[in-house]
């Protein structure tokens, strides 16, 4: 195998000066991401029905009693593959969910974090068991989908806010918009190789191995996170049918 290519060595001082000149473009970068947090603050909203029906572990509960007394609500809406093994789910919603791990600090800030699945509530709960994952799980039931989702597609991420009885819908997002769910991103952003994906603005030689239908959450084809907890000996099968093979590689 070919080793990578490596940046050019250069003194402490000229190392320095390099990252000084970068320095000003991410503070930039800062202040823009803080000027466009500051209107997304200042966005309308709209209403949405508080009665909605969800599934969690106690049965059937409206909308409204999943903000758990706060009054913000941060929804994660998982993907899901209708009898599928816990190694076929979804790579890309596995891959953003399984990161936010200490609620605390946004319970501090009267936030609640939870997981809207598209699945069945006792299959899809029981992948959350799989992958050790304790945050608030629901299932949403087919009769919810249009109230909630409304022709968006599972794998968004959605904002609400609680005024009384009444439930509003501040913020969505999809894509990329995610990004902030994934501390791994920022990290791998901060080193030399970056995310090592094809569509990266890479030097020549760089190692690129992933592209980005997926397999940028599969190692030698197998899905990242899962894998690691089937060697471990963790049982994949959540419904006691056959596996299939392939998944479909990452939300839309």
């Amino acid at each position: 195998m070919t080793a990578p290519n490596t940046p050019p060595v250069v003194s402490r001082r000229e190392w320095l000066a390099a990252i000084d000149t970068l320095r000003v473009r991410e503070k930039a970068h800062t202040r823009e991401g803080d000027a466009i947090a500051a209107a997304r603050r200042r966005l309308p909203m709209t209403e949405v029905d508080p009665s909605t029906p969800l599934v969690g572990g106690d049965g059937e509960v409206p909308l409204i009693d999943v903000f758990e007394g706060r009054t913000q609500l941060f929804v994660s809406y998982h993907m899901w593959h209708d009898g599928h093994r816990a190694a076929d789910q979804c790579e890309g919603c596995t891959f953003f969910t399984g990161q936010v791990r200490e609620l605390s600090y946004l319970h501090q800030r009267d936030v609640t974090f939870a997981v809207f699945c598209q699945g069945p509530f006792e299959e899809s709960d029981r992948y959350r068991r799989f992958m050790g994952w304790e945050m608030p799980w629901y299932s949403v039931p087919a009769e919810s989908h249009e109230r909630l989702v409304a022709g968006r597609h599972f794998g968004m991420k959605a904002a609400y806010l609680r005024d009384g009885d009444r439930v509003f819908e501040t913020y969505w997002t999809t894509g990329r918009g995610v990004e902030p769910m994934a501390p791994s991103y920022g990290i791998l952003d901060m080193t030399v190789h970056g995310r090592q994906e094809t569509w990266e603005d890479s030097p020549p030689g760089w190692p690129q191995p992933y592209e980005t239908r997926g397999q940028q959450f599969r190692k030698n084809g197998r899905p990242t996170a899962q894998w690691a907890r089937i060697t471990a000996g963790h049982d994949d099968n959540l419904h006691g049918t056959p596996s299939r093979t392939g998944g479909s590689g990452c939300c839309p």
